[in-house]
């Protein structure tokens, strides 16, 4: 059935119709307007490492990256980005043919959809899932197919039966995320094992969002492309922005085989074609950090982790305690609430906190009616404020 057109967005496609403002920019204004913590977008309150920074600055004042770098992305950021799945994963790529530079995650999923997707294509998504995949498959004229992971034993499980039953003869590919936003889970081996089975017996392409790679805190992190058969039919994801917490520099990037990042880069060069020069040569040197940098990392966002979600449960929120990301997923019902999005925006005039409704990134509205979402990315004071305000309630 075709989208109605909005009577206040008249002149917009169909295929858009359904996408409105975000909840993000709703809730931002909110917090904004009523001087309240906002635990709702998932952005730092501090920069990341001053050596980075500094970095940057240096390439700008010295003219690297100012005018348009090459459109794979420049030469230095690549062979880091190749040098970086090796390091951590054992996963050989070319810098020159299996690696593109892109603005943001956000834009390497777009232009991955917009290249290998047909009109009429079904493509298979973990519901919920971030607001951004479901106006990119419309924009490619896809169909999407939503799996719901569904709360079991403390966190979200997916059904490997379920995710089975929803492929079709017109299914064309799997669009996963793991480490997953919003619920904080991380697909296990034996799951990934599983879907990897799944897409060679069917045939599928698979594009993975991996930008919370370095932020587990149970379990690991492994890249579906390391599996059997996967190296061939997977575009890998990440970025920097969640990693090294510089989110306004937009320096993303994928890794797949040749024959991917050609159809990839012929849809992005007509999205930003290039972009965020100067900042990539510092993401170049930002991959390059010890060890012990993406350690203190993780360990850091663990313990905040703790402070905000042990809060959450004192207020009376079921708190299901993520695996990795810096999102906590807590249902209201014991608060006595049945509407997330109702809840969440009274929340601010109630104790001063901004929070995000889960059901946004459902199509079953009523698989996340009661689902709500906190960053905990933010200083450790900030969140202790929070914690303190949300028992107010």
């Amino acid at each position: 059935m075709s989208a109605p057109v909005s009577s206040d967005r008249p002149f917009l496609n169909r295929r858009l119709a359904p996408f409105g403002t975000t909840i993000f920019a709703e809730m931002s204004a909110l917090a904004a307007r009523t001087g309240s913590i906002n635990l709702g977008q998932g952005f730092p309150d501090t920069d990341g490492p001053a050596e980075i920074a500094e970095a940057a600055s240096r390439a700008v004042l010295t003219g690297l990256g100012n005018q348009y770098p090459p459109g794979p992305g420049v030469p230095e950021l690549r062979t880091a980005i190749a040098s970086h799945q090796q390091r951590f994963y054992g996963l050989g790529y070319d810098p020159d043919t299996e690696v593109l530079v892109t603005a943001g995650a956000t834009e390497a999923i777009a232009a991955s959809l917009l290249a290998l997707l047909e009109p009429g294509d079904e493509v298979i998504a973990l519901e919920p899932f971030y607001d951004s995949y479901a106006a990119c498959i419309a924009m490619a004229g896809a169909t999407r197919v939503p799996v719901t992971l569904r709360p079991h034993g403390g966190t979200f499980a997916l059904d490997l039966d379920e995710l089975r039953a929803a492929v079709t003869p017109r299914t064309r590919l799997l669009l996963l995320n793991t480490p997953h936003n919003p619920t904080g889970t991380v697909l296990t081996a034996a799951e990934l094992t599983a879907i990897a089975a799944l897409a060679v017996e069917r045939d599928l392409l698979v594009v993975t969002d991996e930008v919370y790679e370095h932020l587990v805190f149970e379990g690991s992190h492994v890249p579906l492309a390391g599996f059997p058969g996967m190296r061939e039919r997977t575009v890998t994801i990440s970025s920097a922005g969640k990693t090294f917490s510089f989110t306004g520099w937009k320096v993303g990037w994928l890794t797949a085989p040749p024959e991917l990042v050609s159809a990839v880069r012929s849809a992005k060069q007509f999205l930003t074609y290039v972009s965020s020069g100067p900042f990539q040569y510092a993401i170049a040197q930002a991959l390059q950090l010890p060890d012990a940098y993406y350690e203190a990392f993780r360990a850091d966002l663990a313990a905040k982790r703790d402070i905000l979600a042990d809060g959450l449960a004192a207020a009376g929120f079921e708190v299901f305690r993520p695996q990795g990301t810096y999102f906590i997923t807590t249902d209201i019902t014991p608060l006595g609430e049945k509407d997330g999005l109702a809840f969440c925006r009274a929340l601010p005039e109630r104790c001063g906190v901004v929070a995000i409704p889960n059901q946004v990134f459902y199509d079953d509205k009523s698989a996340g009616a009661t689902q709500v979402r906190w960053a905990f990315c933010k200083k450790t004071p900030v969140l202790e404020e929070a914690a303190d305000r949300l028992r107010r309630l």
